[in-house]
């Protein structure tokens, strides 16, 4: 079961890049991208650099897809799955997040 949490307004949101929010006790970083109207959420933990930085990465797109670059090694996390580009082997855990009345909610898991 799933429960989704009232984050932010998305006027608090940087366009093109990240911030971290602690959602039910967990760093979350959170992506807006106004040229898809969309909001990702990514737990904030990098596992090749064991920092908690993802929040601070760049985001764009590899192959058409959404992507974050971390801030520390470079590596390529999706979007929208969490898997590592260069390694699918690794990935952080990705949140639903949506955009509802100009606010932005991330679905967390039990």
């Amino acid at each position: 079961m799933s429960t989704w949490i009232d984050v932010c307004p998305i006027d608090d949101l940087q366009p093109d890049s990240g911030v971290c929010a602690l959602v039910e006790g967990r760093q979350v970083a959170i992506f807006y991208l106004p040229r898809l109207d969309a909001v990702y959420a990514l737990g904030n933990f990098d596992p090749f650099s064991e920092a908690n930085v993802l929040s601070r990465g760049m985001v764009g797109d590899l192959g058409g897809q959404p992507m974050l670059a971390s801030p520390m090694y470079k590596q390529h996390f999706n979007l929208q799955t969490g898997v590592c580009f260069e390694d699918a082997t690794i990935s952080v855990p990705a949140y639903p997040a949506r955009i509802e009345n100009d606010r932005v909610a991330i679905q967390m898991p039990e």
